[in-house]
Order: structure tokens, then C-alpha cells, then sequence
């Protein structure tokens, strides 16, 4: 006869095995995903055209998946209720105030400034993911060289794919001024914006840090600065280069939060 345990531990090794075949889904997607835009790329550095359309900054994360898309047991991953696509967290930070999110990684450490009058609700999830130590042992899985210069960040899986569970709205779109005719601004060297999944009001823990200045559309969320000492860090793993001596993807230069704090200044 099977116990209630046995069929609790079936079932669990069931929806373990459901996961790992989405994932290695999710994968080959990926890798044919990264080939046409490698194909696309090419053709437009051919014809000198700009390139920031052809490399968004995407947050794979989707509100109400199981929130996992790798398989590296030693990264933290969210909890049950983010994994199901819980609620925004509620707002509690001092929307008059700045905050600091502190970074410390391998490469250096990276203090980022964050104004809560601007941008609340992105500051405020941060302090919440931060202070459920979201972020602590998490990779940076992303470096563009070319075209776009920006090192990404967030995602606890370190896949691209990875996500709190819920999202958040978009803010202070506009402080970066009225897009070109190219349909871009330009994100100055030091910027922290949030990535997202190409629609509006889909950010979620995934952000990207901009080492040189780079035209992107006006489509993603500016909040925080990269103090001095930070941005050099990102510059210095930017120079390292892409993993294979490409132009996107893992940088050469692995780069792990060890421990993020948000604190009041």
C-alpha cells in the first residue's frame, strides 16, 4: 500500500521531471532564438545600421511559471509563493528618500543609488528581494560589447530566464529625454535600468548596468547610478570580454553577487 508520504515524494519527482523537459525546451528555444539574432546581427554590423533593436534586453522571467529555468542548486530561488506569481510586494519605502543597493561581488563592489521619489515601486521591490537575500549568490549572466554595452544581472537562476514571480510597472521612462529619430535615447555610462520582456510593465528582478554610453529605446526603467568605484569594476569585466569571444552572452569574467543590501541613505 503507498503511504500519503510516498505518493507526496512521487509526485514531487514528477513535477521535478515535468520541469527539467520545459527547461531543456526552454533551451533548445534559446540556443535557436540566439542563432537568428547572431544571423540578424551580423547583417546589420554589415550594413552599419544601429543594433540596439537587435539585442534587447530581455527578462525571459514570466509571471505565474515555476520561476526556474537552470539547473544550479547553489543559487537561491524564490520562494513557493513568488514561484506561483504572488502579489507585487506592498510599498514601504520613504518615497522622499534615496537608497543605497550595495553589491558585493567577486569583480569588486558595486554600490548603486537609487531615488525612491522617482522610481518607488522598483526601489521598493529591490528592498524586498534584497532583504530576503533574493539576489545573494546569484550570477551576472549576460555581456554585450558591441552595439549595446551593458553587464546584466538579477535573475537568481542565472539563465536570463529567472524571475520573483511577479511584476512590476514601469517608471521614470521619460527622464532620459525624447527619443531620436531612431526611436532611441541614450543611457549614459553608469546608468542601472530594468530589463524586461519587451512589453510594458513586465520588469522583474532583472537589470542591467551600462558601462558605456549605449542608444536604447525608451523602454526600460532608469533607476539607480553606479558610484565611481562600481562602474570601474563593470568596466574591467567588460574588457575581459564574452565567454568564446563573442559579442553576447556569459561574461569571460564570471561575476557573482555575493550579498546585496538595500539600506536608506
Amino acid at each position: 500500500m503507498v503511504t500519503s508520504d510516498q505518493r507526496r515524494r512521487q509526485l514531487a519527482r514528477e513535477k521535478y521531471v515535468r520541469q527539467q523537459q520545459r527547461r531543456e525546451e526552454k533551451r533548445r528555444k534559446d540556443r535557436r532564438r540566439n542563432t537568428v539574432v547572431a544571423a540578424v546581427l551580423a547583417v546589420v554590423l554589415a550594413s552599419g545600421g544601429a543594433v540596439y533593436a537587435s539585442v534587447a534586453l530581455s527578462d525571459g522571467s514570466k509571471k505565474g511559471s515555476d520561476g526556474a529555468a537552470g539547473d544550479t542548486a547553489t543559487t537561491p530561488t524564490p520562494s513557493p509563493s513568488q514561484e506561483s506569481g504572488g502579489p507585487e510586494p506592498k510599498l514601504t519605502v520613504d518615497r522622499k528618500a534615496s537608497y543605497d543597493m550595495a553589491l558585493k561581488t567577486n569583480a569588486g563592489d558595486i554600490t548603486i543609488t537609487m531615488d525612491a521619489a522617482k522610481t518607488p515601486r522598483t526601489v521598493n521591490s529591490f528592498k524586498h528581494l534584497a532583504d530576503k537575500k533574493y539576489f545573494d549568490g546569484s550570477k551576472c549572466h549576460r555581456l554585450t560589447t558591441q552595439g549595446i554595452f551593458v553587464l546584466q544581472c538579477g535573475d537568481p537562476q542565472g539563465t536570463g530566464t529567472g524571475g520573483p514571480g511577479y511584476t512590476i510597472p514601469d517608471e521614470n521612462l521619460d527622464s532620459l529625454g525624447k527619443a531620436g529619430a531612431d526611436g532611441a535615447v541614450t543611457f549614459p555610462a553608469g546608468t542601472v535600468a530594468m530589463a524586461n520582456t519587451g512589453q510594458p510593465g513586465t520588469g522583474g528582478s532583472q537589470f542591467f548596468l551600462v558601462y558605456k554610453d549605449t542608444r536604447l529605446p525608451p523602454t526600460y526603467t532608469p533607476f539607480g547610478k553606479i558610484d565611481a568605484a562600481g562602474l570601474k569594476a563593470v568596466q574591467e569585466v567588460a574588457a575581459a570580454g564574452v565567454e568564446g569571444g563573442a559579442t553576447d552572452g556569459a561574461p569571460k569574467k564570471a561575476v557573482t553577487v555575493e550579498k546585496a543590501t538595500v539600506t536608506k541613505k
